[in-house]
């Protein structure tokens, strides 16, 4: 996969950005190029490959977003509404949204296969879930376009099942917003919070 950082230049560079317009500097072919490699060769448990992925973009990215904001308009309290408003309104400005799904009925059919590890299948499932995240996201982020990943799931589920035609009994884990940002967006970034090495890392038999 071509692209304008090397992978862990990519690693290093990623981080949530939130203020998105509706541009990309890639073309839409580019970005499904992408999603296609990632779910071609991101792992899965047992092969399961149970991950969905559904790609929204321009007016359809808008749409899910008005979506998700009417489903918040009906349980977010008056004296909230503004903050959440201006947040919503803040996704839907971007170029577009990957959102994940898993098919349950893949796990489903691997806990009857391998009843020996049946309960583990629910959490595999989600790892699987999260390094396509995490694919994806690094990917982006090497072309040049700023992301951020949110989880308003279950909240649209049910309309955006009716308005893309999803199946029912797919899971929506999260939704990836990306978008180009402007000048000066990724300096204002606060540093990251690092806990030290020693904490995280152990090495042994070197």
């Amino acid at each position: 996969m071509a692209s304008t950082l090397s992978f862990f230049d990519a690693v290093r560079n990623r981080r949530s950005i939130y203020k998105l317009d509706g541009t990309s500097p890639i073309s839409d072919g580019r970005i499904e190029e992408i999603v296609r490699q990632a779910i071609q060769d991101v792992p899965s448990s047992f092969n399961s490959q149970s991950t969905r992925i559904l790609v929204l973009l321009k007016e359809d990215h808008e749409k899910f977003w008005n979506i998700v904001m009417d489903c918040l308009r009906a349980i977010v309290p008056k004296e909230s509404w503004p903050k959440t408003e201006n947040r919503i309104s803040g996704f839907r400005a971007a170029y577009g949204s990957v959102l994940f799904y898993e098919d349950p009925e893949v796990i489903l059919k691997l806990q009857e296969q391998y009843a020996i590890y049946a309960d583990r299948f629910p959490q595999w499932a989600e790892h699987t879930s999260g390094m396509h995240q995490y694919a994806i996201w690094t990917a982006l982020e090497a072309e040049g376009l700023g992301v951020n990943l949110q989880h308003y799931n279950p909240l649209p589920d049910q309309r955006a099942a009716e308005v893309w035609n999803v199946p029912q009994a797919w899971q929506l884990k999260a939704q990836l917003v990306f978008g180009s940002y402007g000048p000066g967006v990724r300096e204002k970034l606060p540093e990251k919070s690092q806990k030290p090495l020693e904490q995280r890392l152990f090495v042994y038999g070197r």
